[in-house]
C-alpha cells in the first residue's frame, strides 16, 4: 500500500470511541498501561545478575549461559507476527490480559528445577513479552489519539524503569527471601499477578462495549495495511528498531566486559553500566514527546543515530578515560532510540490496528536482528582476541540505523 503525506505534526487519527469514552477510567486505564509495561522487561533485566548462579546450580556451559539471555529475546522475533491475529480474534484487551498471565507463569516455570524448564520457562517469557510489545502501542493509538506519542514515551520510560529496579532488586531480593536465585526470580510473578488484577477492569469494560455495539457505532477501521512487508517505510521502520535493539542488547551483554578488559575495576565497571541504563529512562521520555510535535522526526532520528555513534566512539578511543561521559551519551541515545522507534509506529500508521500490525512486523524484524548482536559480538572478539573489530563493526551499524531513521521519519503514514 502506497504512503501518503501527512497533514498534521501528529497523524490523524479517527474520532474516538463514543462508548468508550463514557466507559474509560483515564486513572484507571493509565494505572494498568503503566503496571503492564513495568513487567514487559522486569523478568529479563532481573535474571542478569542471576547467571552466574544459575550456571553453578545446572552446570552449565559459558554459552548455555548465555542462551538464558539469548532464548527471550529470540522468541519476542517469532512471537511478535502472530499478536494482531490475536487481538482481532479476541480484542486486545483480552490479549494483553492472558500475556500477563502467560508472562507470569513463565517466570514460574523458569525457576522450578530442571534445565528444561529453566530454557521452556525463558521460551514462554518471550512470547508473553512479544504479545505484549505489539498490543501495546495499538492500545495507545487506540486510547490516546491526540497524545500518542506522549503515552508511548510513558509506557516505554515505565518499561526501562522496571527493568532498572529489577537488575537492582535481584540481589538483595535472593538475601532477604533467603531462597537463592530462584525465590528471587520467582518474586516477580507477583508482579505479574498485580498487573493483571490492574487490567480486569478494561476487560470487563471491552465486553461490554461489545454489548453494546460501539465499535460498530463508531465506525473504526480495523482493516489491515495491505501490503506491508512490501512497504520501503515499514522496512525502514523496522530496521531502524531491529539495528538500534541490536546495539543495545550488545552493549547490556559485553560494555562491562569491555571496561573491565581495558583495566576498569569490575565493580565500577558495574556501576558505570548501571549509570548508562539510569540514563536511558530520561532519553526513552523524551524523545517520544519531541517526536510528536515534529512534522517531521528525519533530524530526530539522525541525532539518536549520531550519539550512539559517539559514544561507541568513545569506548573505541578511550573506553576508561571517558567512560562516564560514554556511558551518559549512550544512555540518552539508547532510551531515546527505543522510545522514537515506539513512537514510529502510532506516528506512522492511521488506526489501532494499523498500529499492532506495523508493531508486529517491526518487532519480529528487530528481536531477531538483536538476538545476533551478543553472540556475533562474542564471536568476534574470541577471533581476534579483542574489541576493538565489535566497536568499529557497530560504528558502520550506527550509519545503517541513521539512513534508516532518516527514511522512517519522513512525515509519511502507511
Amino acid at each position: 500500500m502506497a504512503v501518503t503525506r501527512a497533514q498534521q505534526p501528529v497523524v490523524t487519527t479517527p474520532a474516538p470511541l463514543p462508548v468508550r469514552s463514557r466507559l474509560a477510567h483515564p486513572l484507571l486505564l493509565l494505572t494498568g498501561i503503566v503496571l503492564v509495561a513495568l513487567n514487559m522487561r522486569a523478568c529479563l533485566a532481573a535474571v542478569s545478575p542471576m547467571v552466574g548462579e544459575i550456571q553453578r546450580t545446572f552446570g552449565l556451559s559459558a554459552t548455555a549461559s548465555g542462551l538464558i539471555t539469548t532464548v527471550p529475546v529470540l522468541f519476542q522475533g517469532v512471537g511478535a507476527p502472530l499478536t494482531p491475529r490475536l487481538t482481532r480474534r479476541f480484542g486486545a484487551e483480552r490479549v494483553v490480559l492472558g500475556a500477563v498471565l502467560v508472562l507470569g507463569a513463565g517466570v514460574l516455570l523458569r525457576v522450578l528445577p530442571s534445565v528444561t524448564a529453566l530454557y521452556a520457562g525463558c521460551v514462554v517469557i518471550g512470547v508473553a513479552i512479544a504479545v505484549l510489545n505489539v498490543s501495546m502501542p495499538g492500545l495507545v493509538k487506540r486510547e490516546f489519539p491526540d497524545r500518542a506519542a506522549t503515552m508511548t514515551g510513558v509506557y516505554s520510560t515505565t518499561m526501562l524503569v522496571g527493568a532498572t529496579l529489577a537488575a537492582g532488586t535481584s540481589v538483595p531480593l535472593e538475601h532477604a527471601l533467603g531462597g537463592g536465585w530462584r525465590a528471587s526470580l520467582g518474586a516477580w510473578s507477583l508482579l505479574a499477578l498485580i498487573a493483571a488484577v490492574a487490567w480486569l477492569p478494561q476487560v470487563l469494560r471491552s465486553r461490554q462495549e461489545q454489548h453494546l455495539g460501539a465499535a460498530a457505532a463508531a465506525g473504526a477501521p480495523t482493516r489491515p495495511i495491505e501490503g506491508i512487508w512490501k512497504s520501503p517505510l515499514a522496512w525502514q521502520i523496522s530496521l531502524f528498531m531491529g539495528i538500534s535493539s541490536l546495539l543495545v542488547y550488545t552493549l547490556v551483554a559485553w560494555m562491562p566486559t569491555i571496561l573491565a578488559d581495558h583495566g576498569m575495576e569490575r565493580g565500577q565497571a558495574g556501576l558505570v553500566f548501571a549509570f548508562s541504563n539510569l540514563v536511558q529512562v530520561a532519553g526513552a521520555f523524551l524523545v517520544p514527546l519531541m517526536a510528536g510535535r515534529m512534522t517531521s522526526q528525519r533530524a530526530l532520528a539522525v541525532t539518536m543515530a549520531a550519539l550512539n555513534g559517539l559514544g561507541i566512539a568513545l569506548l573505541l578511543v578511550a573506553p576508561v578515560s571517558a567512560a562516564w561521559v560514554s556511558a551518559t551519551i549512550l544512555g540518552v541515545a539508547q532510551g531515546g532510540s527505543l522510545g522514537l522507534g515506539l513512537a514510529f509506529i502510532v506516528l506512522r500508521t492511521r488506526t489501532a490496528a494499523g498500529a499492532a500490525q506495523l508493531g508486529g512486523m517491526s518487532q519480529a524484524i528487530g528481536y531477531l536482528v538483536a538476538a545476533a548482536g551478543p553472540v556475533g559480538a562474542g564471536a568476534l572478539h574470541q577471533l581476534t582476541g579483542g574489541w576493538e573489530a565489535t566497536l568499529v563493526l557497530m560504528l558502520v551499524l550506527v550509519l545503517v540505523v541513521g539512513a534508516a531513521g532518516w527514511g522512517a521519519g519522513r512525515n509519511r503514514t502507511l
